[in-house]
């Protein structure tokens, strides 16, 4: 036992100043003052406050080149009466002060500002205890009399290139671009940005910029109530990038202060876009849209969780109805029917005038009935935010004043329909007029014609809104999310249970969890209608959310698209959805492979019964995924994603067709190309009872070896047990495991399917 000694008063004093001193010098060098906890370390130039050090503790990396950073780590954008838009930051501060109330937070303030005497900003940057992450949080006072459009923190500049780098962002289901840097220096564009709004086409507040084999940023922001940003990384002259988090206060000159509700978090990974995404799920998955996920609640109808194939097929019932009964009853599990060009009015024009159905009432309703009674569920098409500006309706319901207008007070429309030239324009879902108004057209598909749901097109997007008549804060704020809300709740009190309606909306987003049964997601066809770009698809957002919803679509088609008998005749092929060349099949496998490993319901755009024969491998590959699925669906439907073992796949050059999904035209023919794919597609997944099961599918026309081995401890699954194969032959098993390590052996047929389950009994 160590004995205290007796120092004099003095002594302690000089002992304790010294200590003190010893803390402090970590912290300050020179000319900045750090924040570290033995994971990342944060720097600070003392004088005026700029963010100049980013430092990986554990890999020893430096993300900024702090003689490139000449901005503070903030701006405000504002508007005055004699000005248009002005940068804040362009009118510094004359006076900077930091504190540390404690080894792991920083206070930054700037005041006395030339003109603005009562502006001050404080910020507040704290570290995470355990993880190598920092939260960033901004005040501001002093605003009244200022039209604030936007404050832009943090701003991190002189990101060094980490060599190697990928961008893997939640582009709704998620996006992969290699090579970043390289990618925006060829961009014609004078500044070469790329930027992201959240809550809509940013599923997730996440971005990861990182080398796969050594360091990495993790860029998010930890907000739970879904208020809109934007997020952006620009590039340089010099080669480095500027990240940027936009933020909208309301837009008004009455407030005097503004503090988002939320933080930004900066942080550092080692890993890729799975490590980036598991460290994400940590935190989305323990907020409120996922407590309250109507999936994850069992409150989405059971047809939905049992439909093994969707088909998303256009224009009247025996285009749509006919051919999915007829599947249903090949396939001999339960299919489900996603029905466009159902509708009176031409598809991208007169909406929202829908009803009746352009077949006619009754025909429609017997068609419906027809189907449901062979076991074949549809959701029709009903965009849930546009109207059309040339459209009777528009005049005679008086819609202008509830539409969304822009800062400038203009209305928010689009040209869609090329044929027509007629405009869409957004309403404002905050107003009851256009709730009322959408609630009462589901009303009327599901209670009148006895539909199984609707589908909301353009679901997952949202958009600022500055009309103060709509009774929300102008501008900035999270009323778009809370609208739709609203508009769902409103839409299931008024609609029958009678045919167990459910509402899917387009793209995927976290904030709509809580309200949309199923997300279209379509990216997994990227290529079908966007081509070869410089990007991949990644199943980011499964990877997070797939315990929490229902995700389904594909343009995957084996036709030519279709093409609206309501649009003008002079423009219509001579014959809309016929066969595709036969060179384009592998594109239509790789996308129902891509679908089927990665946990998502399948789906076939404009099926017709000639493809049983004419595309015969084809469609008996989709059956076959459709039914070694559905016999996992522990896995693939309530399982959670994981990373895959380590799986080699060969790589072989496809073709590759670009079409315009929709609007097939006389004179349009395919846009042709070829693509370097893998031909071995593999999906990992944990089942809530701790089993392991890896979907696997190839498109390969030759046998491809399979041999791979993990250890059981890194999937948390028992040290020893079974390992089975399904197949369209059936279950069999394919070997045992003990000691912890699984290995797994055999050879996939050409354009084989298999299902690898690894249990500690069966």
């Amino acid at each position: 036992m160590n004995k205290i000694k007796n120092y004099s008063p003095i002594v302690l004093l000089l002992s304790l100043l010294f200590t003190f001193y010893q803390c402090e010098s970590r912290f300050t060098s020179g000319d900045a003052v750090y924040i570290e906890n033995g994971k990342i370390k944060l720097g600070f130039e003392k004088s005026t406050g700029k963010f100049i050090a980013f430092t990986d503790l554990i890999n020893s990396y430096e993300f900024i080149d702090e003689n490139i950073v000449d901005e503070l780590p903030w701006e405000i954008n504002y508007h005055s009466p004699s000005a248009g838009l002005i940068e804040m930051d362009k009118i510094l501060p004359s006076k900077f002060s930091f504190s540390k109330p404690d080894p792991l937070t920083l206070i930054l303030k700037w005041e006395k500002f030339d003109g603005i005497k009562d502006l001050k900003l404080k910020a507040k940057v704290s570290l995470d205890p355990e993880k190598a992450l920092s939260y960033w949080g901004i005040e501001i006072e002093g605003m009244e009399g200022m039209l604030v459009e936007s404050v832009i923190f943090p701003i991190m500049t002189g990101i060094k290139d980490m060599e190697n780098e990928e961008l893997a962002t939640a582009g709704w289901m998620g996006s992969l671009m290699k090579n970043p840097r390289e990618i925006l220096a060829g961009s014609k564009a004078s500044v070469k940005r790329l930027s992201w709004s959240y809550p809509g086409s940013l599923s997730m507040q996440l971005i990861a910029l990182y080398n796969p084999n050594d360091e990495g940023l993790y860029l998010s922001c930890n907000d739970s109530l879904s208020f809109v940003k934007n997020f952006s990384l620009t590039l340089d002259t010099l080669n480095t990038f500027e990240y940027r988090v936009e933020h909208f206060p309301p837009f008004d000159t009455t407030s005097d202060s503004y503090s988002p509700s939320y933080e930004a978090v900066v942080g550092s990974i080692t890993g890729d876009w799975i490590t980036a995404a598991e460290q994400y799920r940590d935190w989305g998955t323990k907020q409120q849209w996922c407590k309250e996920s109507r999936f994850k609640n069992r409150l989405n109808s059971s047809w939905l969780d049992s439909t093994a194939l969707w088909v998303w097929n256009r224009n009247e019932s025996d285009n749509v109805l006919k051919p999915a009964v007829a599947l249903r009853k090949n396939l001999g599990l339960p299919v489900s029917v996603f029905w466009h060009w159902w509708h009176n009015c031409l598809y991208d024009d007169n909406f929202p005038e829908y009803f009746p159905p352009r077949e006619g009432g009754e025909s429609f309703i017997n068609a419906v009935n027809s189907a449901q009674k062979e076991g074949v569920r549809c959701i029709v098409y009903m965009n849930h935010l546009q109207w059309g500006d040339s459209s009777e309706s528009w005049k005679t319901e008086n819609a202008e004043p509830y539409t969304v207008r822009d800062i400038n007070g203009n209305m928010n429309s689009h040209v869609y329909n090329i044929f027509t030239g007629n405009s869409l324009t957004n309403m404002c879902l905050a107003t009851e007029f256009w709730r009322n108004k959408y609630s009462s057209l589901c009303d009327s598909a599901v209670n009148k014609y006895q539909t199984n749901g609707v589908y909301m097109d353009q679901a997952c997007l949202s958009r600022r809104c500055y009309d103060k008549g709509h009774g929300h804060v102008p501008g900035g704020g999270n009323y778009w999310v809370e609208s739709f809300g609203k508009l769902t709740n409103q839409i299931r009190s008024v609609i029958s249970d009678k045919t167990e309606p459910i509402l899917a909306g387009e793209g995927s987003g976290e904030n709509w969890i809580p309200y949309l049964d199923a997300f279209l997601t379509l990216p997994v066809s990227r290529e079908r209608y966007s081509g070869i770009g410089n990007t991949e698809v990644i199943p980011l957002f499964q990877a997070v959310y797939h315990k929490y919803a229902v995700t389904y679509g594909s343009y995957s088609s084996l036709v030519t698209p279709p093409y609206d008998i309501l649009w003008p005749e002079e423009y219509r092929p001579e014959n809309p959805e016929q066969l595709l060349d036969e060179k384009f099949n592998k594109q239509f496998l790789m996308e129902q492979a891509r679908s089927f490993v990665w946990g998502m319901q399948p789906t076939i755009a404009n099926y017709h019964t000639f493809l049983n024969t004419e595309r015969k491998q084809e469609t008996d590959y989709l059956t076959d995924i459709a039914k070694i699925r559905y016999n996992h669906l522990k896995y693939l439907l309530y399982g959670e994603f994981c990373r895959n073992p380590e799986i080699q796949s060969p790589l072989e050059n496809i073709n590759i067709s670009r079409l315009s999904i929709y609007v097939g035209r006389k004179g349009e023919s395919v846009t042709a190309f070829e693509k370097e794919v893998p031909v071995l597609y593999a999906g990992t997944w944990r089942s809530e009872d701790n089993n392991l099961g890896i979907a696997m599918a190839s498109i390969s026309d030759d046998p491809i070896p399979v041999d791979f081995s993990f250890s059981a401890k890194d999937y948390g699954i028992p040290s020893k047990g079974n390992i089975y194969i399904t197949t369209n032959k059936g279950k069999e098993l394919l070997n045992s495991y003990s000691n912890g390590q699984v290995n797994v052996k055999f050879t996939i047929e050409s354009r084989g399917l298999c299902f690898i389950e690894i249990a500690d009994n069966y």
